[in-house]
């Protein structure tokens, strides 16, 4: 068998090379802390964190837009029950001032109180999210949803639009109602009794009445408004429990995406992260063996090929 100096110049070469490689590599991963420095170096891994990254992402994504709907539906509960204490206590003057022993001038004080609430209850309804966007516009939440006209009259201009937003991956959530859902027409009874006639009346135009009836005294038009205050009130509180069945939604898919979003991370770490004590521990075996070569290379090309051969 020959044997060539060369051969053996080559072999000791190649293998000091692979062990550079092998403590370059580890080198690298302890920087990054990751496994994988370069996904050349495995393809397969690097495929299975890019696709669990990107469930994470998503599982992200429904987080933030959880947090901006819960926001928004803390506002209209808020707003939602405000308007409840305000009904509340309107039909409570309303129901004091149909007692015969008011006369005129205490009946005044308590319209005043009306007109007050009634526009503490415009400006609930004209009311905001934390985005600044109006709660009951609809789809039209740049502009303000309940507006004065040239007569006087308080009018809706939002639209009907429900929005519905995803917060899973096979779940949506109710963000919003419309004007008309909150703070939209009345039914109104006139006429004979025994064949009433029925129309439509905007609850600012009812409260308006109301008042204007309490002033003058007008006992079957004060009934009146406290009938449609009661609709009024039967309204706000469906729509409290529409609102509270929706918060309770957004709680307990939080909960389902934050523990998703635990899953996901654990499993990436383990795929990705690197373990520090086991890196180090092979650098220092490639450090020994990598200067094992050296050494070794160092006596190789101090020997003549007869030094090899028996």
């Amino acid at each position: 068998m020959k044997i060539s100096t060369q051969q053996f110049f080559d072999r000791a070469v190649s293998q000091m090379s692979d062990r550079q490689i092998s403590l370059s590599t580890i080198q690298a991963q302890l920087a990054e802390g990751k496994k994988i420095v370069k996904p050349s170096d495995e393809p397969d891994r690097a495929g299975a964190i890019l696709r669990i990254k990107s469930m994470v992402d998503r599982q992200d994504r429904h987080q933030e837009a959880l947090v901006a709907a819960k926001n928004r539906l803390q506002s209209e509960e808020a707003v939602l029950k405000n308007s409840t204490n305000l009904i509340t206590r309107i039909k409570e003057l309303a129901l004091t001032a149909s007692n015969d022993s008011y006369d005129a001038s205490n009946r005044e004080v308590l319209a005043i109180e009306i007109d007050g609430m009634a526009e503490q209850l415009l400006s609930l309804a004209n009311g905001r999210d934390t985005q600044n966007n109006y709660l009951f516009a609809g789809a039209k939440v740049r502009e303000q949803p309940f507006q004065k006209n040239a007569d006087g009259r308080i009018i809706y201009v939002g639209d009907e639009t429900r929005f519905r937003i995803a917060v899973g991956d096979h779940r949506d959530l109710n963000l919003n109602r419309s004007g008309t859902d909150v703070f939209g027409p009345l039914a109104r009874q006139t006429g004979d009794p025994e064949a009433p006639v029925m129309s439509a009346v905007s609850l600012f135009e009812s409260l308006q009445d109301l008042s204007t009836a309490i002033r003058a005294g007008k006992h079957d038009e004060m009934n009146r408004g406290i009938g449609e205050l009661d609709q009024m009130m039967h309204r706000l509180t469906f729509n409290i429990s529409e609102v509270g069945t929706d918060l309770h939604v957004a709680s307990m898919q939080t909960e389902v995406v934050e523990e998703t979003q635990l899953q996901l991370k654990s499993v990436l770490s383990n795929i990705e992260d690197l373990d520090y004590a086991e890196a180090v521990t092979r650098m220092q075996k490639q450090m020994m063996s990598l200067e094992a070569a050296q050494r070794s290379f160092a006596q190789i090309s101090r020997l003549t090929l007869f030094d090899y051969v028996n």
